[in-house]
């Protein structure tokens, strides 16, 4: 599996022969591979006229493209807004949430993640194929669909260290850019433009698999629910900043963002040390883990997608009972 940005075609569709070349040393001869490109092929055919574009056919033969849509900018963040504002409505009746949660698309986005990362999943498991995933920039949906996909696929990525790894792999250095997609939360008044929620996005996606797999996840919802705190407020400095150059280089001048002026890596904790401590990591664990050697192909059917009522209702409806469960569940597993 290979990550990228868009080609810079532009609007006179120009070539760069060290792309195709280096594409081309992927595959062997006779063999083929698949371009995924997450923006729809309206968008990817307006990316031209800015400088962007598509890989054209002619020149990637052993290559096929194909499209599947995902939202990465104010639709998505309206979507998450409208959802937290029905969640957070304890007026309405039964019959006016549903057509709320149904309208705000939040489920739909869910689905449509989970299903571009299992059809990257196919192509490289059942057609043993290569499997080239971008978008426009390659930071945002981009690197939902190569995550999720890996999770499906490596065992290794479902253990608490190993989706540690894939996090400061897939999200952290590949550039994600924290400090503008979460800079506020659905609860401000800012509207900032790119302000989105894609790994939030990512965090539901992977609740939605530890629901339908719950015995092939070694760490439990908790760990979500910790990872998306610390991506909107940190006392660590893992998610600051919106890429690996801010984060290490100490900024000169006035022109510089305020966040450069301190190297995050030197004058911040990480939140993965914090994780791994011996007294905080059995916190995070799923008792009921069971190693899963196997691909885990999530179902996407609408009644198989469900609302993750862990976070969305975490401040509205308490969680006592379901805590207790959890600590008895924890206990029995620890006594066997």
């Amino acid at each position: 599996m290979l990550r990228s940005s868009q080609p810079l075609t532009g609007p006179n569709r120009k070539r760069c022969r060290e792309d195709e070349m280096l594409l081309g040393t992927v595959l062997d001869e006779g063999e083929r591979g698949f371009i995924i490109d997450t923006r729809s092929a309206q968008a990817a055919k307006q990316a031209r006229m800015m400088g962007g574009g598509t890989e054209p056919k002619s020149a990637y033969l052993q290559w096929k493209r194909l499209h599947r849509p995902l939202e990465r900018g104010r639709l998505l963040q309206e979507s998450f807004i409208k959802l937290v504002e029905a969640c957070n409505d304890t007026s309405i009746n039964m019959d006016r949430w549903l057509s709320r949660l149904e309208s705000c698309r939040w489920l739909s986005h869910v689905k449509a993640a989970l299903s571009t990362a299992c059809l990257a999943a196919q192509c490289m498991d059942r057609e043993e194929a290569s499997v080239l995933v971008h978008g426009a920039e390659g930071t945002d949906t981009t690197l939902l669909v190569t995550a999720l996909a890996q999770v499906i696929l490596d065992p290794s990525c479902r253990t608490l260290m190993g989706f540690q790894g894939l996090l400061e792999r897939e999200w952290v250095e590949a550039g994600h850019p924290f400090h503008l997609r979460c800079a506020r939360s659905a609860y401000s008044h800012a509207r900032l433009k790119q302000e989105a929620p894609l790994f939030l996005l990512f965090l539901d996606c992977v609740w939605q698999l530890s629901r339908q797999f719950p015995f092939s996840l070694e760490f439990s919802e908790r760990l979500l629910l910790t990872l998306f705190d610390n991506a909107y407020a940190s006392a660590y400095g893992t998610f600051l900043c919106n890429n690996e150059k801010e984060r290490r280089v100490r900024g000169q001048g006035r022109a510089q963002p305020s966040w450069c002026l301190c190297k995050v890596k030197e004058n911040t904790h990480s939140l993965w040390a914090w994780l791994n401590q011996p007294g905080e990591k059995k916190k995070y664990l799923n008792p009921l883990y069971s190693h899963n050697a196997l691909v885990i192909w999530p179902s996407v059917e609408p009644q198989s997608i469900q609302l993750w009522q862990g976070l969305f209702f975490r401040w509205i409806r308490s969680s006592q009972y379901l805590d207790e469960a959890w600590a008895e569940i924890q206990r029995l597993a620890g006594g066997s």
